[in-house]
Parts: C-alpha cells; structure tokens; sequence
C-alpha cells in the first residue's frame, strides 16, 4: 500500500495530518521555580510562591530546561535561535493561577527542523519519509482538574503548574494514522536517546495535540480540528482515523467542518467537541515583561552539541556499515534505548570472552537479543528472575555455543536453569549434562553402526540420493542424545560416506 485514502461514497478522500508534541522536560525543577518535578506527590506538595502566582514573586529561567530544549533542537537538526523571548499567552482557567501562561510564539527558542520516518510495508508507509518541524518553543504546564474526588466539586492539584514543556510542532506532512504513528514513535526515541524527556506518555509526561483535516486529493487544505492531550501512540492512530472518517460523513452529507478543539474517548475510539478553536489573537500575546530574552553564547550552545549522544539514525547505520547487521536487526536494536544498551553491553562482554572484535561477534549477540534470549523469557513467564540474565552470564552460553561446547538447544536450556537459579552457566553445563560430545572417538562408533543398521540407505546414497545425508546425521544425534557436535558428526559422515 503506497496511500493512504478514505473512500467516500462521493470518490477519494485524503487525510493531512499535523502533530503538536508536548514533551515533559527532564529536570529536577519546574521552568521558572525551584519546586520539584517529581511524578507521583502528593497533590499540591511541590507548589512554589511562583508556580502559586503569588504578589510580587517573579519568575527566573532554568538553565537546565533551556539547554535541553536546546539538545533536542540539535537533535532534529533544527535550527537554534541564538535570541528568543518568552510571551504571556493569557487565558483563565481554575488550573493556571496566574491567568497567563509563560510560552513563547513570535520568537521561539528552536527554529525549522525534520524527522526521518522509516519504510515499513506492513504498516503501509512505503518508502522512507522526512517530516518537516516548525519549531520547539518552551512553556510552562498548568496544572490538573480531579473531577473524581468529590460528588459536587472539582480538586485542582497544582504539582505540574510551571512544569517545562517543550511543544514540537510538527509541518502538516503526514498523510496516514500509520505515518503519524511512525513520528511519534521517533520523535520519543530520539528524545529518550537525548534524555531531554523519559517519554512516558502514560504518566502524561509526553502527549499529542492532533490536527486533522480532509482534501480531495491534489486540492487546497480542508478546515482543521485539533484533538487534544492524546496520550499514546495507538489512541493518536484512532484519533485520526476517527476524526478523517467523520470530516468526510459531515462533508459528504452537505455540511461543513467547523475549527474547533475535539477530545478522544479512548474507550468508544471517538472524538468530540469540546470548543471552538481559538486563534493566537484570542490570547493576546505580548512579551512577558518580567523575563528578558535568552541570549545563547557560542560556549552554552558548543556543550549542548558535544553532549548529544549517538542517535539513533547514525547507530542504525553503523549497526549496518560497520557491524554487518541486517537493516532489520538494526531497526528493531536501536528503537529503544534500553534495548541498544542491553544490546551493546552483551556484545562488548561477548567479543571480549571469544577474544573477537565486536563486528565479528555481532551477528551472534543480535540473533541471541532479538529472538533466543527474549523467547526464554516469555516461555517461563514469573518463573524467571530477569536480574540473573546479566551480561556476564549471557556471554559465557554465548562463548561456549560458539566454542562448538553446547548447541543451540542446549543453550536455551542452560539460560533457563540460569533465570530460575542464577548459577553460574559454565557450572550448569558441566553438571547438568549440557555439553555436545566432540569426542571423534564416541562420535565414530555411533556412525558407524547407524551406517551398519542402514545398510540400503547407503547404497541409495552412494548411487546419488544424497538427500539421505540429513537422514544419517539425524539418526546419528538420536544415537547420541542430542548431544554429538553437529560440526564433527557432519565431516565423520562425509568422511565415512564419500562422494555420492
């Protein structure tokens, strides 16, 4: 599938799709107070005289917020505004004490920027995609309504006011609940590898406003709605794939869509209106008279880029390039922090037990973190401790299955015992029975009577059924137990047999 269109009764629809991504900066403090971060308090026990809006308190920039926006700019190869300025976007709600919040829209911290989206055939994205980013800009969080606690009153828990946010405003690029899902996907990666946001968009710490609109393919952009606060990647793809669905029926029928702020219902998979949508007029920006602009000088921002780590498009090519991995493998290990860290921690601990380079113990590691070690785990569900797979233990099966000590069979057996108990698996291998006979000696004799038994079978053999060949050497393992070196018993045969 190349595009992704929605057949109307009166022809073909097309959906253009737009992403403003709130992102919980990481940082101990809120963007303008010293008041805590942490998720989970007590409700109101990290409200600072600031975040309160209390009279006369002012609000005084965090450095650490601004250099992580800044990271995350450098990030998505984005522009960075050496002069940007904080305005009062002003609005009331019982949630936001000082009547404004603190953000930024004529000059924002993070220019024009993009984000590369990957060809997946599956999901319907055919060819690798770049979405362009407008900008980043900073603000503050309000903070939250528990309509729940009370039969007739609304609590209002001020812990996230003040919080830093970096909204991501996305280009209207994407054009199917797929590609949307591609970027969100992305965009969390790449702020996890950063650090600049954990990315947890249950705990709210990373949501999505999602704009939606409806064209005839080819024509001028249709009217937008913006469904607000989704927080996941799987509600995003609903939400658009209901909203697009419902823009047609509305235009379809004669009617027009109105620009207004819908809300998901995760539970019917259905948007609906909460409000018309107002426009940046409405808010009456102006420039906050209490904070002066930022200024960057060249050292802040030469420290912001020397921190970035390795991204994940760069880690994926050299995965490819360097390590000789498939570009699936590549994909799959570098899409999540903790599972290049796993990953990259198990291949250094195995290339130095074999004594190899990593490139030539790479395809080993892969094959064990992708599908071996993560098949173990899930057969023996709560029965494995996940603390006893260390990367210690891991290279050791993984020394000893190269080493032609244990088969592949054996060596899921080995890290079995190992989840279960944490021993030692060079300790299991010995005394548990769990090591491939290569004694020539033992695996000779087995031949030769398997050969012996078979006495037909190798006359068809030799007069060019060589297809039997897979025959002796499974009867050969029967023999052995499972246990006879596959390698040895491969060449004993072929030395014992001949050509066929």
């Amino acid at each position: 599938m190349t595009d992704y269109r929605i057949h109307g009764a009166t022809g073909e629809w097309e959906v253009v799709i737009g992403l403003e991504v709130h992102a919980q900066v990481t940082s101990h403090a809120k963007l303008f107070s010293g008041a805590s971060t942490a998720f989970g308090a007590e409700p109101n026990s990290q409200v600072s005289l600031v975040d309160a809006a209390m009279p006369g308190m002012l609000p005084v920039p965090n450095r650490e917020c601004i250099r992580q926006a800044v990271r995350t700019g450098m990030a998505i190869e984005a522009e960075i505004n050496r002069w940007s300025r904080f305005d009062r976007k002003n609005y009331f709600y019982a949630d936001l004490p000082q009547g404004y919040q603190i953000s930024q829209l004529y000059h924002p911290l993070v220019g024009e920027g993009r984000l590369l989206i990957e060809a997946d055939e599956k999901a319907g994205i055919a060819e690798d995609k770049w979405i362009g980013i407008e900008r980043i800009h900073v603000e503050q969080d309000a903070g939250k309504l528990m309509h729940d606690q009370h039969p007739t009153m609304s609590y209002v828990d001020l812990n996230r006011c003040g919080v830093a946010l970096m909204e991501i405003v996305s280009r209207p690029d994407m054009r199917s609940p797929a590609e949307a899902g591609a970027y969100i996907r992305k965009l969390r990666a790449i702020l996890r590898y950063v650090g600049s946001c954990d990315g947890n968009m249950e705990e709210g710490s990373m949501r999505a406003d999602v704009n939606v609109s409806v064209r005839r393919p080819g024509e001028e952009l249709g009217t937008r709605t913006e469904t607000k606060n989704v927080n996941s990647v799987r509600f995003v793809m609903a939400a658009i794939e209901h909203e697009a669905s419902r823009q047609v029926d509305v235009l379809e029928s004669g009617g027009k869509i109105v620009q207004e702020t819908r809300l998901f219902d995760p539970g019917t998979g259905t948007t609906r209106s909460m409000r018309s949508k107002e426009d940046a007029h409405d808010y009456r920006y102006f420039p906050d008279p209490d904070l002066l602009p930022l200024e960057l000088e060249d050292d802040f921002l030469a420290e912001c880029r020397a921190s970035l780590p390795e991204l994940p498009d760069a880690k994926r090519r050299r995965y490819i390039d360097a390590l000789g991995l498939s570009p699936y493998n590549a994909h799959v290990l570098t899409a999540e922090v903790e599972t290049f860290a796993r990953f990259e921690t198990l291949l250094a601990e195995t290339a130095s037990a074999l004594g190899k380079s990593e490139a030539e113990a790479a395809t080993q590691v892969a094959n064990w973190s992708l599908s071996v070690a993560p098949g173990v785990l899930n057969a023996l569900g709560s029965e494995a401790n996940p603390a006893h797979a260390t990367a210690q233990a891991q290279a050791s099966i993984l020394k000893m299955q190269a080493a032609g000590e244990i088969s592949g069979g054996q060596a899921k057996e080995i890290f079995e015992i190992v989840l279960r108990t944490g021993r030692d698996p060079a300790e299991i291998a010995d005394t548990e029975g769990l090591k491939q006979q290569s004694d020539t000696g033992a695996i000779e004799a087995a031949v030769d009577a398997i050969l012996a038994a078979n006495a037909d079978k190798v006359a068809e053999y030799k007069a060019g059924k060589q297809a039997l060949f897979g025959f002796f050497v499974g009867q050969t393992m029967k023999a052995m137990a499972g246990k006879g070196n596959p390698g040895v018993v491969n060449q004993i045969l072929k030395d014992k047999l001949g050509g066929g």
